[in-house]
C-alpha cells in the first residue's frame, strides 16, 4: 500500500524569501529562513557542525550547535522540510526550489538538441536578486556565483536560438544579458552574432560601436581583438 502523498513544497529565493506548501505561504522566523536559505543553495546534505558555524559565526561552537538545534525544532512544528541526521542536515528533496530550477534549465541550454523557451529563461533572470536585503557573509558568494548562471544562461540561450533561426528570441535573451550587464564584452559578442546570422549588418555594426563607447567611457579600454575581427570580416 502506498503511503501517504507528500504535500507540495515550492521554495523561492529570487526577488525574497517564499516558502509555499500545498499553495499556501508559510510564515517563519528569521533563523529558519536563513537556515533553509542556506541549505536551498548546496546540492548535498551538509555537517551539522559547518551550518551551525555559517549562520551563527559570531557564537561560539556549542552556542551556535545550540542554535541549531534550537531552530530545527521550532522549524519541525511549522514545515517539516528539513531532513536531518546526527551529523548531517538538508532540504527535503521534496521541496521544489527555483534556484534548482535555474540549474535544470542551464542544464538544458548545454544538453538539450531543442533549446528551453525563452521565456522560461527570462523569468528566471528577471526574477530579482538573491535574497534582497540579506547582508549574511555566506550569501555574497552565492549572489555572485547566482549572477554569473544568470548571466551565462541569458549568453547561452541567445546563441541556441540563433543556430535554430529564432533571432528575435535570441535577441531579446542577448540583450538583456548586455542590461543586467552593459559592460560585458561576451553578452555583446552574443548579440552581435545574432544580428550577423540574421544579415543586420548595420545593426551588428551598431550594438559593436556601442560596445566600443561604453568600454572607453568606463573602463579606458577598447573591444579584444577578436570582437574587431568579427565586425571588420563583415564590413570590409
Amino acid at each position: 500500500m502506498a503511503g501517504p502523498a507528500l504535500p507540495v513544497a515550492h521554495l523561492a529565493l529570487l526577488g525574497g524569501f517564499d516558502l509555499q506548501i500545498d499553495g499556501s505561504p508559510v510564515e517563519l522566523p528569521p533563523s529558519a529562513q536563513r537556515l533553509i536559505s542556506f541549505l536551498a543553495l548546496k546540492t548535498r546534505a551538509q555537517l551539522r557542525v559547518f551550518v551551525a558555524g555559517s549562520l551563527w559565526a559570531d557564537a561560539g561552537e556549542a552556542q551556535a550547535s545550540s542554535s541549531l538545534r534550537s531552530t530545527l525544532f521550532r522549524l519541525h512544528d511549522k514545515a517539516d522540510v528539513v531532513e536531518t541526521t546526527p551529523t548531517h542536515v538538508a532540504l527535503a528533496p521534496w521541496v521544489r526550489t527555483d534556484i534548482a530550477e535555474s540549474v535544470d534549465v542551464r542544464q538544458r541550454l548545454a544538453d538539450d538538441a531543442v533549446p528551453p523557451e525563452p521565456s522560461a529563461v527570462l523569468a528566471l533572470c528577471q526574477a530579482g536578486e538573491l535574497l534582497p536585503g540579506w547582508y549574511e557573509d555566506w550569501l555574497l558568494v552565492e549572489r555572485e556565483r547566482l549572477r554569473q548562471r544568470m548571466l551565462h544562461m541569458l549568453e547561452a540561450g541567445c546563441r541556441r536560438l540563433t543556430e535554430v533561426a529564432r533571432f528575435a528570441e535570441a535577441l531579446e535573451l542577448g540583450l538583456t544579458a548586455v542590461a543586467v550587464e552593459p559592460l560585458r564584452e561576451s553578452a555583446h559578442v552574443a548579440v552581435i552574432q545574432a544580428h550577423l546570422a540574421e544579415g543586420n549588418i548595420v545593426e551588428a555594426s551598431r550594438q559593436y560601436e556601442l560596445l566600443r563607447d561604453l568600454l572607453r567611457e568606463h573602463l579606458g579600454t577598447r573591444p579584444s581583438a577578436q570582437v574587431s575581427e568579427i565586425i571588420h570580416a563583415c564590413v570590409t
